[in-house]
C-alpha cells in the first residue's frame, strides 16, 4: 500500500507540473545546486572515520517543491557506500486553486520522500506545511508515514530550517533537519538532530553564488534504530553552490 501511494503521488506530480487545475503552464521559482565535502571520525554503524562527498539540488515551482541529494561515504577502512533521498512536495494552493495559507502557515502539501542505500528503499508519504517563522529563509514540516523495506514501518515527523544571520558582517547561515521516528517492533524510537553552521567566504573570493566552510554536527539518538546506539559527530563542512 506505501509504496502504491508513493507511486501515484509520484505520477500526479509529473502531471501537475506541467499544468495547473486552470491549464496554466508551471514555472520554476528557483533552484540551487551544491557540492559539499564532510570529514567526521565519531560515526556509529561501521568505521568512525569517513569522508561524504554530498550532490545537493533544491527547487521550487509553482507546483510545488523538490529536494534532492546523493551521498557518498569512504570510510577509512576502505568501505564505500552511497545513499540518496528524492522528496517532491506537491503545493495544495496549487492543485485546489485556493489559498490555503492561515497564521503562519504558508502552504499545505503532499509530501513524500524515497529513500535509498545499499540493498534498500524506504518509501514516505504524508502532509507536509511550509510555514512563515520571522528570520528564517525557510522553516518545513512533513508528517509521514514510513513503508520500510528491512524493518517494520513506522511514522517520521521531519523539520527543516534554514535561518541566516550576520556576524561582524560576515554572511553565515545555521540550517538542518530534525528527523523524529516512533517505535516499533523491530526498531527504537529514532531521534536525529543535523545541523550545520557555515560562513559564506562568497563575497571574499569574487563568487556569485555561496562557498561555505563551518561545521556540521549530527546528535543522532538510536541510529537507524538501534537502541543504545547514540552518535554525537561535530564535521569539518566545505559546501559550494553554483
Amino acid at each position: 500500500m506505501g509504496r502504491c501511494a508513493f507511486m501515484i503521488m509520484g505520477a500526479g506530480l509529473l502531471l501537475v507540473s506541467g499544468f495547473t487545475s486552470t491549464g496554466a503552464q508551471a514555472e520554476m521559482v528557483w533552484s540551487t545546486f551544491s557540492l559539499s565535502y564532510l570529514r567526521g571520525d565519531h560515526y556509529q554503524v561501521g568505521d568512525d572515520s569517513r569522508r561524504v562527498l554530498t550532490v545537493e539540488h533544491a527547487s521550487k515551482h509553482t507546483w510545488g517543491d523538490n529536494f534532492f541529494f546523493l551521498d557518498n561515504l569512504s570510510s577509512d577502512d576502505g568501505t564505500v557506500k552511497n545513499y540518496f533521498e528524492l522528496a517532491p512536495r506537491l503545493s495544495l494552493t496549487y492543485v485546489t486553486n485556493k489559498q490555503m495559507s492561515v497564521g503562519i502557515i504558508k502552504d499545505l502539501l503532499i509530501a513524500s520522500t524515497w529513500e535509498s542505500g545499499d540493498g534498500f528503499n524506504n518509501y514516505l508519504y504524508g502532509l507536509g506545511m511550509a510555514l512563515a517563522v520571522p528570520g528564517f529563509r525557510y522553516f518545513n514540516i512533513n508528517l509521514y508515514q514510513v513503508d520500510n523495506d528491512l524493518w517494520d514501518d513506522d511514522e517520521q515527523m521531519t523539520l527543516t530550517w534554514g535561518l541566516p544571520f550576520t556576524l561582524a558582517g560576515a554572511n553565515f547561515l545555521f540550517d538542518g533537519f530534525l528527523d523524529y521516528s516512533t517505535a516499533s517492533d523491530s526498531n527504537a524510537r529514532e531521534m536525529n538532530f543535523t545541523s550545520q553552521v557555515k560562513w559564506d567566504l562568497g563575497p571574499l573570493i569574487g563568487a556569485t553564488a555561496p562557498f561555505y566552510v563551518g561545521m556540521e554536527y549530527a546528535y543522532w539518538n538510536n541510529k537507524f534504530g538501534i537502541d543504545g546506539v547514540n552518535e554525537r559527530n561535530p564535521c569539518l563542512l566545505v559546501k559550494w553552490h553554483f
